[in-house]
C-alpha cells in the first residue's frame, strides 16, 4: 500500500471495526500493523479509550506523523504509544514487542504484500495474550482480474506475494493454533473515468510491473478494477497447551496437575 490508496485503507478499517461490533473484548493493549495516520485511529480510540497502542508503521509514515495523529485522536497517546517501522519487521521477522503483551492485533490490508503470511500469524500468536483477538483484512487472489488478459508493452501484471483465498487463510489459522476463526469475503468494484487514475491505483496496490510512459494503448485499459477483500478474525486460546506435531499432541508434564475434591477428607 502507498499513500494514493489511503481512502481504501480507511474504508476497509471502518468495515473491520463494524464486524467487531458483536465481539466483547477487554482491551488494554493494541498492536496496529500496519499503522498509518488514518481514520482507524479515531475509531479505535473511541472503542477502547484506555488502551495503549503499539504501532508498526507503514513505509513512508514518519514517527512524528504517527505521534501527531494519535495525539489529535486521543491525548492519552502522548503517554501510551510505542512505534517501530514496518521495515524493521520485514528485515527481522519479529514485532518489536514482548511475548503476551497485547489483547488485540489489528491488521488492515497487509497480508497480500507478505512473502510468508504464516510467519505473520506466528508472530501474532506470540504477542497476543491468552484470550486475545487477531483481526485482519487483505486482498484476495481475484483482485485485479480484469488486468490478466492485457498484453501491452510495459504493462505486466504482478502476482500478489501471498494469493491466499478464504479457505487457505482459515486452514492456516487453525494450523497456527488460533481458535474459532471467522472468515468473510466481498468484492468491491472501482469505476474509472480516466486511465491515468486506474494506473495510479494499480501502482499503489502493487498489482503491476508498469511504467506509465511505456504504455501506448491507454484506450485498451479496462474502465473498472475488482478488489477481492478478505476479512477474518480468530482467538488466541490455550496458549499454555503444547502444539500438535504430525497429528500428535505432545504435552509437557508440567502442564499435568492433579485435581482434588474440595470436600475430600
Amino acid at each position: 500500500m502507498t499513500q494514493p490508496i489511503r481512502w481504501l485503507q480507511d474504508e476497509i478499517a471502518d468495515r473491520m471495526l463494524q464486524k467487531l461490533d458483536i465481539v466483547k473484548l477487554d482491551v488494554k493493549d493494541i498492536l496496529i500493523v500496519p499503522d498509518f495516520a488514518g481514520k482507524h485511529l479515531e475509531m479505535l480510540a473511541k472503542r477502547f479509550p484506555k488502551a495503549r497502542t503499539f504501532s508498526i508503521t507503514e513505509t513512508g509514515v514518519s514517527g512524528f506523523q504517527m505521534w501527531r495523529a494519535k495525539v489529535m485522536t486521543n491525548w492519552r497517546s502522548l503517554f501510551a504509544c510505542n512505534t517501530s517501522p514496518l521495515a524493521s519487521y520485514a528485515s527481522s521477522g519479529r514485532f518489536d514487542i514482548p511475548d503476551n503483551s497485547v489483547d488485540l492485533v489489528f491488521s488492515d490490508l497487509l497480508l497480500q504484500d507478505l512473502v510468508d503470511p504464516k510467519h505473520f500469524l506466528q508472530e501474532c500468536w506470540r504477542v497476543l495474550r491468552e484470550g486475545g483477538l487477531l483481526t485482519f483484512s487483505y486482498l484476495g487472489p481475484d483482485t485485479g482480474k480484469e488486468l490478466r488478459s492485457l498484453e501491452l508493452t510495459g504493462l505486466k501484471q504482478k502476482n500478489l506475494l501471498s494469493p491466499w483465498d478464504v479457505h487457505d487463510m482459515g486452514d492456516a489459522l487453525l494450523g497456527e493454533r488460533f481458535s474459532d476463526p471467522v472468515m468473510d469475503m466481498e468484492y468491491l468494484t472501482l469505476d474509472y473515468e480516466k486511465s491515468e487514475l486506474l494506473l495510479a491505483d494499480i501502482d499503489a496496490l502493487k498489482l503491476m510491473h508498469s511504467d506509465p510512459l511505456a504504455v501506448p494503448q491507454m484506450s485498451v485499459l479496462p474502465q473498472k478494477l475488482t478488489l477481492e477483500v478478505v476479512y477474518g478474525h480468530a482467538w488466541a486460546l490455550g496458549k499454555h497447551l503444547a502444539k500438535a506435531k504430525d497429528n500428535v499432541v505432545y504435552i509437557d508434564p508440567n502442564q499435568i496437575t492433579r485435581k482434588t475434591r474440595s470436600d475430600s477428607a
